[in-house]
């Protein structure tokens, strides 16, 4: 609804009602401007409330998410169908008995059907189904269209959603959606960031759903071919042993070990990937989140690894042959600083040396995606070929690379150390999530589908258990580091970030800040580059001292729970 506040025409959300008053002289109460859009959920109203205290942000932006769109595609509901006989075949026997049993985690390998565990949850009754992205959701919806099934998708079909419909299906923020005699929730690739809001408050899509059904009293079950260890910990996963069966739905592996070849060398185009490359029939995608022509340079001359001559990080080679320090951003030409040697070594190569790289290899253009741009990169020596990206056999780029390709015979990974020793306690877990990813496109070893992976460290426990097709066996060794360190699973954790947080203005604001978190069971750590990270053992423990925790409105300091990358 909209109304008068302060002489400003404000939006905002019907949350309660007071009894009515008995004086002779009630208050004078202002009139209602419009009606924007239908009423969110009173169950919904309620869950928010608790979203706001869990994740230490305010209430108006999670009724934002969880409230109607402004445009809304306006028609009548449809009928409710009855469950069709193509989705009793369709259901996996192993969700059924799951959500019989109140729900849990799914171990589902990336080249299986997931409508397989949509369809035994919407022989409960009507579903809700939350996947990472809008294009998942949107094959999803045609796909049990066709199979005969009334669907809303989020966010157009809001007032059929609410009517009621046989599934809801949308992204992050279905979470919140209306799904009249909710039956059953279901969230696809748990594991997956986009089910993290980034805005504040930053609220987890399925915990919410936990909460949800909790609330609800219906099932909830999550899937994952690589499931977080938290949620391994926080749900009841499946007694079957599924190595045997999962093993055939993943790619083959084919591990190529660099660690004997010179450091500049390592991280290159390989003699196993070019005979990829080599090969007409297949098509290849090469991975790597290392942007620019080079990360970490080294002198041919001396050996030493080139760094900034005014704060001493290593510097960075932008495609024009530049080396730029992306601490203090300072420039200089390609000159070692030792002993002014001009022939410079890549030992983490970027995009852009790839680009021509593979091109040369592939004898033919390479298609260069990033987050930002796609373009066509030709080889000097071979120029012709197709003049579209999309029509190319050869792709290179960012993680963007893995959501832009549908299919390929062959993905590789340049430089996926780099992904497993990144300073970040979940740094497996997303190396583990773009292998999965990767999956996905390559299809089942029956396929011929492969996954190429250059590393100089052969024996890591990840690479072991990728070959048996079994995952899984990750979680016993992550789950001891995480116990040492008092990280999630085992506790709760937050980050509080903003410019100025390291500043001796802040002083006086961070020993109130520290007087509040010594009356408590947590720990107040830092400050890294403006950013403290508070540590409890549990998220209730958490978010109370967040509850505490003065935050200056001009200060613009953002609160973030459960931090995917820290």
């Amino acid at each position: 609804m909209r109304v008068v506040l302060a002489r400003r025409r404000v939006t905002g959300w019907v949350v309660s009602l007071d009894q009515p008053t008995t004086d002779r002289d009630p208050p004078s109460l202002s009139p209602l401007i419009a009606v924007t859009g239908p009423a969110v959920a009173p169950d919904v109203v309620e869950l928010s409330q608790w979203a706001a205290h869990r994740f230490a942000g305010p209430r108006r932006a999670i009724l934002a998410a969880a409230a109607a769109p402004r445009v809304q595609r306006h028609r009548l509901a449809p009928r409710r169908f009855a469950p069709v006989q193509a989705w009793r075949d369709l259901a996996d026997d192993r969700a059924v008995k799951m959500l019989r049993a109140g729900g849990g985690l799914l171990w589902w390998p990336p080249s299986w059907d997931v409508m397989a565990v949509i369809a035994a949850a919407a022989l409960r009754g009507p579903t809700l189904v939350v996947v990472p992205s809008r294009d998942q959701a949107d094959v999803l919806t045609r796909r049990a269209r066709r199979a005969g099934a009334s669907v809303a998708c989020l966010p157009e079909d809001w007032a059929a959603a609410a009517g009621g419909v046989d599934l809801v299906i949308g992204s992050r923020a279905a979470v919140w959606g209306p799904c009249a005699d909710l039956a059953a929730i279901v969230v696809v690739d748990e594991h997956d960031e986009s089910l993290i809001e980034e805005r504040s408050p930053t609220w987890n899509a399925v915990a919410v759903a936990e909460e949800r059904a909790r609330r609800s009293r219906v099932p909830l079950i999550v899937t994952s071919p690589c499931p977080s260890v938290t949620s391994v910990v926080r749900f009841k996963a499946s007694t079957e042993d599924p190595e045997a069966s999962a093993r055939a739905a993943w790619p083959a592996f084919e591990i190529v070990d660099v660690d004997d070849r010179a450091p500049w060398d390592r991280f290159s185009v390989t003699d196993e990937l070019r005979r990829h490359l080599a090969d007409p029939s297949r098509r290849v995608v090469c991975v790597t989140n290392i942007t620019g022509r080079a990360r970490i340079l080294a002198c041919r001359g001396c050996a030493s690894v080139v760094r900034c001559e005014h704060c001493g990080a290593a510097v960075a080679q932008d495609r024009d042959g530049t080396l730029v320090c992306r601490r203090c951003s300072t420039t200089r030409p390609p000159i070692c600083t030792v002993c002014l040697g001009t022939t410079l070594a890549v030992v983490r190569a970027g995009i852009a040396r790839l680009e021509q790289d593979l091109a040369a290899a592939a004898r033919g253009p390479v298609a260069s995606i990033t987050a930002s741009e796609t373009r066509l990169v030709s080889s000097p020596l071979y120029p012709s070929g197709p003049t579209d990206a999309a029509d190319a056999r050869v792709f290179v780029g960012t993680e963007a690379v893995l959501h832009r390709v549908r299919r390929a015979e062959t993905v590789a990974f340049v430089d996926l150390d780099s992904e497993l020793l990144a300073p970040r306690y979940r740094a497996g877990e997303h190396a583990l999530a773009l292998v999965a990813r990767a999956a996905r496109i390559v299809g089942p070893r029956t396929s011929g589908g492969r996954i190429l992976v250059q590393t100089a460290m052969p024996d890591h426990e990840m690479f072991t258990a990728l070959a048996l097709g079994a995952p899984q066996r990750l979680v016993g060794s992550e789950l001891e580091r995480r116990r040492v360190l008092g990280f999630p699973p085992f506790g709760a954790l937050a980050t509080l970030e903003g410019p100025g947080l390291g500043d001796e203005t802040s002083r006086e604001l961070l020993e109130r800040w520290h007087e509040v978190v010594a009356a408590s069971d947590a720990t107040l750590r830092g400050p890294v580059v403006d950013r403290w990270m508070l540590q409890a053992p549990d998220s209730e423990t958490l978010a109370g001292v967040l509850a505490h925790l003065e935050r200056p409105p001009k200060s613009r300091i953002k609160v973030v729970v459960d931090p995917p990358r820290v």
